[in-house]
């Protein structure tokens, strides 16, 4: 018997760390502190993400089945042996795909209510 398909909608709203480290992963596997970088460096340094954080929350997505460690390893000439590697599961970028319509569903009624600057250019949405 195939076993039921999780609706992403359940884990919604994403907490912003949640949501950030997906973001991070959706085109490459990466390392923790590689994720780190990858989000100070997307948000301009307007988010900066402690270990804590980061490794609390991976510890959660994994349980959850968002994420999951990658056996594969770059050149280990080029890479220190010691790091884990995650990288988005297919119920991960369904859950990520999830909130990003969530979140632009948003956006959209804060532009038809004029709350965003250019909002008037906008005919309503």
């Amino acid at each position: 018997m195939k076993k039921a398909e999780r609706n992403p909608e359940t884990l919604l709203p994403l907490t912003p760390a949640v949501f950030h480290i997906l973001l991070a992963l959706a085109d490459s596997e990466r390392h923790g502190y590689g994720i780190m970088q990858e989000i100070a460096m997307r948000t301009n340094g307007s988010m900066r993400m402690g270990p804590g954080t980061l490794y609390g929350s991976i510890k959660r997505m994994l349980a959850d089945g968002l994420i999951e460690a990658s056996d594969e390893r770059p050149d280990p000439g080029m890479d220190d042996e010691r790091r884990r590697y995650y990288r988005l599961t297919g119920f991960g970028q369904r859950v990520l795909r999830a909130e990003a319509q969530r979140l632009e569903q948003i956006v959209r009624i804060a532009h038809a209510k004029r709350i965003l600057p250019g909002s008037e250019m906008i005919g309503g949405a």
